[in-house]
């Protein structure tokens, strides 16, 4: 297929489920599947994908959207360098609405902060050229996906001597949270549909050890419909067959050994933390990324005093059990009631990627007690 039309045919779709049906009767038990990617989970609330499914397979959501993830404790620290009255602070625009402990990004730009929203860290570079006598500050956050550009910023910052540039390194790596879902006893899992943008960069190779190890089948998806029908496919047919196995459905954008282009730029940015702190699964080992010490020029946190505190998240909200998928977004008290796009308690209900979002935007369910219907 070539087109983006032929992605979304009616009649595959039809025979796609019409397939995984037929699978998962020989299996005659409850199937449950993770997307670790918060782009497919919107996928499938956009397109109504797990309207159609089978009751027997049941869709987990996960920890893959890199601004829900995101401590409250780091929130207040950025907001914090955001205050300075030196600084130009920059982020995606879907950092600017997440609430810290106290306040967010967007209300200190109301209140006077500097903070600018761009499309790129480059247009973050461009701003400090432009701005000698300010100290202009990227905030860095996301998977591998988006590490490798402000990677590339970074060297392009160190070749051309800019000292009034710098960033708060935020990235998370996708495998160790992985690993920490599969360690969780009060979560079991019977496969993964894998993040394809991630993919993209770091291969296929790195999520053999959720084959091996834990016995349990991934395949790497795209976003469109009949990527996503077409990979839970592909997972419920393992496990008819009693296989475990890393497979590939995104073939046309991911290979086996990723980007060297961009893993060579990361490693050579970046280093791993010992420990970084994920809303809802809390430290998790060598899950971070930070800037090395030969970059340290370029490293916000040693420019600047920060809280560096850990900060509970609100009683109320129940992010943290949505990002470990134990719990659905309508489950939680306050979803659509006091936490919407408009009043968000939640990371989860403020970025584009964020579960509850999903379910909120798209409107597939509502709160009925503990049950969730069809609108």
């Amino acid at each position: 297929m070539k087109y983006v039309d032929e992605f979304r045919d009616s009649q595959k779709a039809k025979a796609l489920v019409w397939q995984i049906e037929k699978l998962s009767s020989l299996l005659d038990k409850h199937i449950k599947i993770m997307e670790v990617c918060g782009g497919h989970t919107h996928s499938i609330f956009k397109y109504g994908i797990e309207a159609v499914l089978p009751k027997a397979i049941e869709l987990i959501h996960g920890p893959g959207c890199p601004v829900c993830v995101m401590p409250k404790g780091r929130l207040d620290d950025a907001i914090a360098i955001a205050q300075n009255p030196h600084v130009i602070f920059t982020t995606f625009g879907d950092a600017m609405r997440v609430p810290g402990s106290q306040t967010s990004l967007l209300q200190a730009k109301a209140t006077g902060a500097d903070i600018r929203m761009v499309y790129s860290p480059l247009d973050s570079l461009k701003i400090a050229k432009e701005n000698p006598n300010k100290e202009v500050v990227f905030f860095a956050l996301g998977f591998e996906t988006t590490a490798p550009s402000t990677a590339f910023t970074i060297l392009q910052a160190a070749a051309e001597n800019i000292h009034n540039f710098s960033m708060f390194c935020n990235h998370v790596l996708v495998i160790p949270a992985l690993q920490a879902l599969l360690d969780n006893p009060d979560l079991q899992l019977d496969g993964f549909v894998g993040p394809g943008h991630v993919s993209m960069v770091i291969g296929t190779e790195p999520y053999q050890f959720i084959s091996q190890h834990y016995r349990k089948p991934i395949v790497i998806s795209g976003f469109e419909p009949l990527d996503i029908l077409q990979s839970v496919w592909m997972l419920v047919q393992q496990l008819v067959e009693n296989r475990c196995e890393v497979e590939n459905q995104y073939r046309r954008l991911v290979d086996n050994k990723g980007n060297q282009l961009a893993l060579t730029a990361m490693n050579t940015v970046y280093e791993t933390r010992k420990y970084f702190e994920w809303r809802g699964l809390g430290d998790i080992p060598y899950s971070g990324l930070k800037i090395r010490s030969e970059y340290a020029q370029f490293d916000a946190e040693l420019k600047f005093t920060i809280p560096n505190l850990k900060v509970a998240d609100h009683k109320a909200c129940q992010c943290g059990e949505i990002l470990k998928g134990v719990m659905k977004p309508w489950e939680c008290k306050v979803f659509g009631t006091a936490c919407t796009p408009e009043t968000p308690i939640g990371t989860c209900m403020v970025s584009s990627e964020g579960a509850c979002a999903a379910y909120y935007k798209y409107g597939r369910f509502s709160v009925v007690g503990k049950e969730g219907v069809g609108v």
